[in-house]
């Protein structure tokens, strides 16, 4: 389960910076960001856990970079930025994993963290849509990417309140 929740992580912080600047028509950037997403999916597989500082440092300067300086929309650079930093922390947090000491101690605590992290990515896209919808620039694919990320969310809290029953 950590698993996909960090491949999804790493794809929703890859592709919403490339969205973000695919959409003014930087498109030499949005291949290079295409393809560094490409080699953090590959350093996940060799499990080369330190890449992650580095898919985390690149997320939030291509987000600020976007948002600061070329005055993108902020919603995609802030999706950015939150899929950089769950995919980092779901990285170590998966090494840790593996001291657990029985696969029941190891479902509770994965569930449990994933819980934690999916209201936080809530918490964040709110943030980020109130910022698009102050800024006017709210529209059907950032509507669609919130609705995904929350129902990914919501049915990831639900199962935590039916394991706990």
């Amino acid at each position: 389960m950590t698993l996909f929740a960090l491949i999804f992580s790493i794809a929703l912080g890859i592709g919403s910076l490339a969205w973000g600047y695919d959409q003014v028509g930087l498109l030499q950037f949005t291949r290079w960001i295409i393809l560094f997403g490409a080699v953090w999916l590959f350093a996940v597989w060799q499990r080369w856990r330190w890449f992650a500082y580095m898919g985390l440092v690149f997320n939030f300067l291509a987000a600020a970079f976007g948002l600061w300086f070329l005055n993108f929309t902020p919603g995609w650079m802030f999706a950015g930025a939150i899929g950089g930093l769950m995919a980092w922390d779901l990285t170590f947090f998966r090494h840790r994993l593996r001291f657990a000491a029985s696969d029941e101690e190891r479902r509770a605590v994965e569930t449990r963290h994933l819980v934690r992290i999916s209201l936080l990515a809530i918490l964040g896209f709110g943030f980020a849509s109130v910022a698009m919808i102050l800024k006017l620039q709210f529209n059907f694919e950032w509507a669609l990417l919130s609705a995904i990320v929350a129902a990914l969310g919501i049915t990831q809290i639900v199962s935590w309140f039916r394991r706990r029953s």
